[in-house]
């Protein structure tokens, strides 16, 4: 029995090291997954996010060997698909693509939001960030974010913004509280709308994602005074950051990003994680994504959950130092 006994207890010990070495494993897991994924996004089909998750989830199909199906569930600013991820189960297979306003924004504003973004969820990987554009009309008086701000403290009965979603209102708002000018927010349906409300006269200016700005700028019907950050936008290399006009602070930029419960077991979503950023590392998939006017993501975990935590307590700052008010 004897000559026996060292083989098995080291063989045991094998088996044990193993285990740990591979917690999947150890957890009854080998094989995840196994079946479809699901990638619920918050919004219509063929807006960004949407096609962010299409993009993503088609090379993530690629590298997993399974389907990756994309469920819309729009509605309440893209809450109510979160909401829905955190009644699936806790097992990988249902993720979700959350955007700034929809994470950080809304847990800024919404004081009885039943979600956290980094405590519900586990923050996986940034899929893009991209700046937002300060937009003011085609005329001769205003050619400048220095123009704008001096024109609208000189008529501040008529100065006002367009906005559609409360990103655009923070932004706007740290905007006013930097500069010290006055306007009046006029809220609209999307930011197209917006924009066009700029070129037709009905507003004075805006802040708002690239997709429907720079058409009209380069079309000529709306005029872009700056972006906001330190690095000007590829699409727009003429009009400077908010850093170069002395407005550094106003660096509020919008992302998209991958999460998944955060009861999900620690194996599983790093696998999840890895199978993300090595999706976001391929060259073809990164080059779409530029040709978006967006900038690729692809960092780990951790360096996203970093983003958001700050972003949440950025933005619940500007709510409170501009006075702002939100209905849930």
């Amino acid at each position: 029995m004897r000559l026996f006994d060292r083989p098995i207890r080291m063989g045991t010990l094998a088996v044990i090291a193993l285990l740990q070495a591979c917690p999947a494993w150890a957890q009854g897991r080998p094989d995840y997954p196994n079946k479809p994924v699901h990638l619920l996004v918050g919004f219509a089909a063929g807006g960004g996010n949407d096609l962010f998750a299409r993009l993503i989830g088609q090379k993530l199909s690629e590298n997993v060997g399974q389907p990756v199906v994309i469920e819309n569930k729009p509605g309440a600013g893209g809450r109510l698909a979160v909401e829905y991820a955190m009644g699936q189960p806790a097992d990988g297979y249902t993720l979700v693509v959350g955007a700034t306003g929809q994470m950080a924004i809304a847990s800024a504003i919404y004081p009885k939001l039943p979600y956290h973004p980094t405590r519900t969820f586990r923050p996986l990987t940034m899929i893009a960030s991209f700046p937002l554009i300060l937009a003011g009309p085609m005329n001769d008086t205003i050619k400048s974010v220095k123009d704008l701000v001096a024109w609208a403290k000189a008529n501040p009965q008529s100065s006002n913004y367009a906005t559609s979603s409360p990103a655009f209102t923070i932004t706007t708002e740290l905007f006013k509280l930097k500069t010290g000018m006055p306007a009046q927010a006029i809220p609209y349906k999307s930011s197209n709308e917006m924009m066009l409300s700029i070129a037709g006269g009905q507003t004075l200016f805006a802040i708002a994602d690239g997709p429907p700005t720079v058409p009209l700028v380069l079309g000529g019907k709306v005029r872009a005074l700056a972006v906001t950050g330190s690095v000007r936008s590829s699409e727009l290399p003429d009009v400077p950051s908010m850093a170069e006009v002395g407005l550094p602070e106003v660096n509020i930029g919008l992302w998209s990003g991958a999460f998944v419960r955060g009861e999900t077991p620690p194996p599983i979503a790093g696998r999840l994680e890895t199978e993300l950023r090595r999706a976001l590392a391929d060259e073809g998939v990164r080059q779409k994504l530029k040709a978006m006017a967006v900038n690729p993501g692809g960092g780990p975990g951790d360096e996203f959950r970093a983003v958001v935590d700050g972003d949440i307590k950025l933005f619940s700052g500007i709510v409170q130092a501009a006075n702002l008010k939100f209905e849930d």
